[in-house]
């Protein structure tokens, strides 16, 4: 009796086509279910990510109105006492009134 060798050219194991047909299909089957069940996780993810972020979207928006007013309101009142400011600092700044200093002592 002669045996029928069962191993190909690189030395694994031949399989019927059959079998590599199922064990292919059940590869991609499972490849699909590990892609379906990632999907649903990414989307259960994404949908607590936007609950998260949405609270913190309208703090974020508050709290850039709140700037924004406070920003306008130093420019207006800047704008306000500009005139007077600059003034009192020039009125200081030209009027030159000269004195000798209590602590200047004259030498002999």
């Amino acid at each position: 009796m002669k045996r029928i060798k069962n191993h190909g050219e690189n030395g694994k194991p031949k399989l019927n086509h059959g079998k590599a047909r199922r064990l292919k299909q059940a590869k991609e089957e499972a490849q699909m279910e590990v892609e379906h069940y990632r999907r649903e996780r990414e989307q259960e993810f994404q949908s607590k990510q936007q609950a998260a972020m949405g609270s913190q979207g309208n703090l974020s928006a508050e709290v850039e109105q709140a700037t924004r007013r406070q920003v306008q309101g130093m420019q207006s009142s800047q704008q306000r006492n500009r005139e007077r400011v600059l003034a009192q600092l020039l009125g200081m700044v030209c009027d030159v009134r000269p004195q000798v200093h209590p602590n200047y002592r004259i030498a002999a």
